[in-house]
């Protein structure tokens, strides 16, 4: 019998366990791709929510009339969707305060509530109220 000589290369079998081993190693990859896009998606709508309630606080709170007690819905676009906000009002113990909260969720799932913010408003300066100017030069004092 002749001696045959060690051919180079890799065997069928070697071959197919290689691909194995690639083949899960992508699926570990490809798992924690989707679980980086679901979740970058959530911070994404979690922090869009959050400003549009707190928006929506700053407005009620420079408005020139107190709001009235209450629920409320409205729907807004930011961002390029549309947004649900479903608004509360409610008296607090304090006489001058009320507590407002402010639930957003997306209007393709107004089932969901994605963020809810809450604040306090008082009411508005009287017409004619000057507001002072902390930041104005003091004159006439000390010399």
């Amino acid at each position: 019998m002749a001696c045959r000589g060690k051919s180079a290369g890799f065997t069928l079998l070697e071959s197919l366990v290689a691909l194995a081993i690639v083949a899960l190693g992508m699926m570990a990859v490809n798992t924690q791709l989707n679980r980086y896009v679901v979740s970058t998606r959530f911070i994404e709508q979690k922090t869009l929510a959050s400003w549009i309630a707190s928006n929506q606080i700053t407005l009620l709170s420079v408005q020139s009339e107190w709001p009235a007690l209450g629920e409320s819905d409205e729907e807004i676009e930011y961002a390029g969707r549309l947004w649900n906000l479903d608004i509360e009002i409610i008296e607090t113990p304090v006489e001058n305060l009320r507590r407002v909260n402010v639930s957003v969720s997306l209007t393709d799932d107004p089932d969901r509530t994605i963020h809810t913010v809450s604040g306090l408003l008082e009411p508005p300066p009287p017409p004619g109220f000057v507001p002072l100017r902390w930041l104005a030069p003091v004159t006439g004092v000390g010399g």
